[in-house]
C-alpha cells in the first residue's frame, strides 16, 4: 500500500507561504497525528534551493506529474526528515482557488429540513437534471485551519455548513462522467458560512429579491483545510462520514452517500458551462443540521469543528468583526 501524504500550504518562522507535503502513518485519523512531519515540496521534489518556492496551485497545474513524483519521493523519506507539523502554521491549502462553485440543495436530508422550515413538502430532485449553482468569492473569503472567523456586523443569522470540497487537478471541458472523475485532484474540508438574513432583499427599489452573493460572500466566509487529501487516498467519496460540532455539541452528522448529484456528475455539469481550471474548488453541499433549521445561529466566541473521514479536522473560532 502506498505511503499516505497530504498537501498543505504553510509558513514557518524562517519562510513565507509555500507548498508542503505532510507525511504520517496515521493520516486517516481526524486529529492531527503526533508523528506528522511536513516537507517543503520544492526540496522533496529535488528542486534547487535557488528555485522559487512552490505553491499548491503550482502543483495542481500539472497534478498528474506532480502527484506521481511526490508519491515516489514520500516512499523514500526517513521518519525524522522534515519538521514537525506542530512547528509550522497551516494556511488554507489553496492560496487562492481560481473559483469556488457551490452546488445548492445536494443532500436529500438537508432538502427535507429546509422544506419543513418553509412549510412545504420536500422536493423530489431529479439527479439527471442540471444542478443549481452559486459562487463564493475566493481571495476575500478563504481562510485556513485555526484562523479566526470575523463575524460580519450586518447579520444576526450567522450559519455554518459542513461540506466536502472537491479540488480540480486538470483543465476540463465538456467532460464525460469518467473524465470528470479523473479530473479530481483531491478533497478538502470546507465550511460554507452564510448570513441567512441577507438572502432576501427588502429594498422596494428593486424587483431582484434573492441575494445569493449577499448571503454567501463576505470576509472569512469560506474556511478551508486543514489540507488537501489526494483522491488516491479516498477510497469512495460517495461514502464519507461528515460531522460538525459547535462548542463540542454535534450539529451535523451525515454521509456523502446522501448526495443527489455525485462528485462526477457535479464536475461534468460545470464543465458543460465553462472550462474548469486546476485549483478550482466545488463545495459539494451539506447534510441536515444547519443552524437556520434549528433556529440556532453562531455567535462571537463559538468554536466550529468539522471532520470528514480521511480528510482530517477543520477548526475555527468566531471573533468580533471590524
Amino acid at each position: 500500500m502506498a505511503r499516505e501524504y497530504r498537501i498543505v500550504s504553510y509558513r514557518s518562522a524562517a519562510a513565507g507561504p509555500r507548498a508542503g507535503v505532510v507525511v504520517s502513518e496515521q493520516l486517516q485519523h481526524a486529529r492531527t497525528p503526533v508523528d506528522a512531519r511536513v516537507h517543503d515540496a520544492r526540496a522533496l521534489l529535488g528542486l534547487s534551493d535557488a528555485a522559487p518556492a512552490l505553491s499548491v496551485l503550482d502543483l495542481l497545474d500539472d497534478w498528474a506529474v506532480a502527484n506521481a513524483r511526490i508519491a515516489s519521493a514520500v516512499a523514500q523519506v526517513e521518519p525524522d526528515a522534515g519538521v514537525p507539523l506542530t512547528s509550522v502554521e497551516l494556511l488554507a491549502p489553496i492560496l487562492y482557488p481560481p473559483a469556488i462553485y457551490s452546488v445548492w440543495g445536494n443532500y436529500v436530508d438537508h432538502n427535507a429540513e429546509m422544506a419543513r422550515l418553509s412549510g412545504r413538502e420536500a422536493p423530489v430532485v431529479d439527479p439527471n437534471a442540471e444542478p443549481f449553482w452559486v459562487q463564493k468569492t475566493s481571495a476575500q473569503s478563504v481562510i485556513g485551519h485555526g484562523a479566526p472567523i470575523r463575524m460580519p456586523s450586518f447579520t444576526q443569522q450567522f450559519d455554518y455548513e459542513a461540506e466536502l470540497g472537491v479540488v480540480i487537478g486538470a483543465r476540463v471541458r465538456n467532460a464525460s462522467a469518467a473524465e470528470a472523475a479523473a479530473a479530481v485532484a483531491g478533497y478538502v474540508i470546507l465550511n460554507d458560512l452564510s448570513a441567512r438574513d441577507q438572502m432576501r432583499r427588502k429594498d422596494a427599489r428593486t424587483v431582484h429579491l434573492m441575494d445569493w452573493f449577499g448571503m454567501k460572500s463576505f470576509e472569512d466566509s469560506c474556511p478551508m483545510g486543514p489540507w488537501l487529501t489526494p483522491a488516491t487516498f479516498v477510497a469512495d467519496p460517495a461514502d464519507l462520514s461528515i460531522r460538525l460540532w459547535v462548542n463540542g455539541l454535534l450539529k451535523q452528522d451525515g454521509n456523502t452517500s446522501a448526495m443527489v448529484y455525485s462528485i462526477g456528475a457535479q464536475v461534468a455539469a460545470l464543465s458543460r458551462r465553462l472550462t474548469l481550471l486546476p485549483g478550482d474548488v466545488i463545495a459539494s453541499g451539506c447534510p441536515a443540521g444547519v443552524g437556520v433549521a434549528r433556529g440556532e445561529f453562531l455567535a462571537v466566541g463559538d468554536q466550529i469543528r468539522i471532520e470528514i473521514a480521511g480528510c482530517g479536522a477543520l477548526v475555527n473560532r468566531i471573533v468580533a468583526g471590524t
